[in-house]
């Protein structure tokens, strides 16, 4: 039987098309390190909290099913900000993944985080490192962008050694730097290089 093609999971809500965009050159950076980019979304939540759209969307990537994150190499999640947290939607989506947490199905996968927000100051690090959490909780191992990125140091927009962000203005309008879309991609081929050196020397124990 042929074994599966690895793949990293791009995993992202975004409701302006800015956090899109960076998922979509976060698949570049991910294909430039020669393994498949798998984009997924997940669909918006009602006022009860509960989904409340059809279950595949009218355009852009699929939402996301529990298959898709069991099997990945690796994982690159992506929100807005909402008030220095991940968005509703992409929460909701995590706290169903207790299946895949009970069986250990993360452990020992790679996982960067991605985000986007109105303003500079607006939360931006606070959203990257509480969506770091569950994902530890998962057991995957973190990966962020080192500072050998020059764009780390010379951008005036987003850009920040826990992942890629990016400013997009207060009308949400302010289209990606070439800085912020670098980051994205360097951050994309550096999460697919580790989950190919990973799955190449995996046991199957953890570590």
């Amino acid at each position: 039987m042929t074994e599966p093609r690895p793949y990293v999971l791009i995993l992202y809500y975004s409701r302006h098309g800015a956090t899109a965009k960076m998922a979509q050159y976060m698949a570049r950076g991910v294909e430039e390190a020669g393994i498949e980019a798998r984009l997924r979304t997940v669909p918006a939540v009602s006022p009860d909290t509960e989904a409340s759209l059809d279950s595949i969307p009218a355009e852009g990537a699929l939402y996301c099913s529990d298959s898709d994150l069991r099997h990945c190499a690796g994982l690159l999640l992506g929100s807005p900000t909402r008030f220095g947290n991940m968005a509703a939607p992409l929460k909701y989506f995590i706290d169903g993944t207790s299946g895949l947490w009970t069986n250990g199905a993360l452990i020992n996968k790679p996982a960067g985080v991605f985000s986007s927000s109105a303003s500079m100051h607006g939360g931006q690090e606070t959203t990257l490192l509480s969506m770091m959490l569950p994902l530890m909780h998962h057991g995957m191992l973190i990966c962020g962008l080192p500072y050998s990125e020059p764009g780390l140091n010379q951008t005036d927009g987003g850009g920040t050694p826990y992942g890629a962000t990016h400013v997009a203005g207060e009308d949400g309008n302010r289209e990606l730097s070439e800085i912020e879309l670098q980051l994205c991609r360097a951050q994309g081929k550096r999460l697919a290089r580790l989950a190919l050196t990973l799955a190449a020397n995996s046991d199957g124990k953890t570590v």
